[in-house]
């Protein structure tokens, strides 16, 4: 928090190598939250691009309040729904693409049953409604408060933790218990 603190007052002062790392660091997380809501890779890394685009652009007028993980997740999400209403989104999702999740250390064969896990995931994933779906990968992705994203999506907080209820409910459903 504190290093994002420094981040922020660099990036007002136009250093590019604080967009850097601000990039470097936050980019993994943001990548799977643009997939998890565009269920299409290449839409998510341009959404994702045009983020620190703007970010560059209008790096004097930055003032996110609290977290920059969760400004910055709430810039994609805000872009994410922009780019489903354009219509430019598929059906094929592929969370794993963003960044694999598991250790070399694990042996090929455990590697293929994430894969193979995370697709599943990604699938029951893209079958959500919308709504609930941005509230899942927001929560679990970006840790961001069920207040911040009721504030986020103009609802309120009971409605949040009501989408997000009834959305595990499908996953969970939709699963069957394999994953």
């Amino acid at each position: 928090m504190l290093e994002d603190k420094l981040l922020i007052w660099k990036i007002r002062s136009g250093d590019a190598a604080a967009i850097a790392r601000v990039y470097e660091k936050y980019k993994n997380v943001l990548l799977k939250i643009a997939s998890g809501l565009l269920n299409r890779n290449s839409i998510a890394e341009d959404v994702v691009h045009d983020v620190f685009v703007n970010l560059a652009k209008s790096h004097r007028s930055l003032r996110p309040e609290g977290n920059l993980k969760i400004y910055l997740a709430v810039c994609v999400a805000n872009h994410a729904r922009n780019v489903n209403k354009s219509g430019q989104r598929l059906e094929s999702s592929n969370l794993d693409d963003t960044e694999l999740l598991v250790s070399d250390s694990q042996g090929p064969e455990r590697w293929i049953i994430q894969n193979e896990e995370l697709d599943k995931l990604n699938n029951a994933l893209a079958q959500l409604p919308y709504s609930q779906r941005e509230i899942i990968i927001l929560h679990v992705h970006s840790e961001m408060k069920f207040k911040d994203i009721a504030k986020l999506q103009d609802i309120s907080i009971n409605t949040a933790q009501s989408r997000y209820r009834y959305g595990f409910e499908k996953l969970r459903s939709l699963l069957n218990g394999e994953v």
